[in-house]
């Protein structure tokens, strides 16, 4: 076993325990948390395809601020302790039936797909066309949706606060 297929192996088992206790923690703190390791193994293993960009994105914009912003956002709000209530019968059973339509939707898209070896080399990063496009505000440019999205995010926090105070 190369040392390769055992970090991809590592790496999936973190994926796969950590989704799991993200969705079934009764506490929405440890919930929050297990998401945090499984968005970090993720970027593991787009280090290990060897696109460094995208996994310090990985790193830097999910792991880093997406989730630092849902604990912050839990911490503020003062429901450190609070415990999800156990869902319905009927709940699990429809979560249950999206979840393998999901799978199942996505498992023959990737078996019908015909991957093929290639024997050219891999492009290229150039990194300053990257960052032209982050800073461009026009054709190509990523600018304003980061502003929008920030935008957004900022909007939905603001809410989220204002609905949890209003609860007490």
């Amino acid at each position: 076993m190369t040392t390769n297929l055992l970090m991809f192996i590592l790496l999936s088992l973190v994926i796969l325990v950590f989704s799991f206790l993200t969705i079934f923690s009764r506490k929405i703190l440890r919930a929050a948390v297990s998401l945090l390791f499984v968005l970090v193994a993720t970027s593991g293993l787009y280090f290990m395809l060897d696109y460094q960009f995208m996994a310090g994105v990985q790193l830097t914009l999910y792991a880093g601020g997406i989730v630092v912003l849902i604990i912050f956002s839990i911490l503020l709000t003062s429901h450190i302790n609070q415990k999800f209530e156990v869902p319905g019968l009927m709940n699990l059973v429809l979560g249950g039936v999206v979840a393998i339509v999901g799978a199942t939707l996505a498992i023959t898209s990737i078996l019908k797909y015909p991957f093929k070896m290639t024997t050219e080399p891999a492009i290229k990063v150039n990194m300053q066309e990257i960052g032209n496009q982050l800073m461009n505000t026009g054709y190509n440019g990523y600018a304003l949706p980061f502003e929008v999205i920030s935008i957004l995010l900022l909007a939905a926090m603001i809410a989220a606060i204002i609905i949890a105070k209003k609860g007490k």
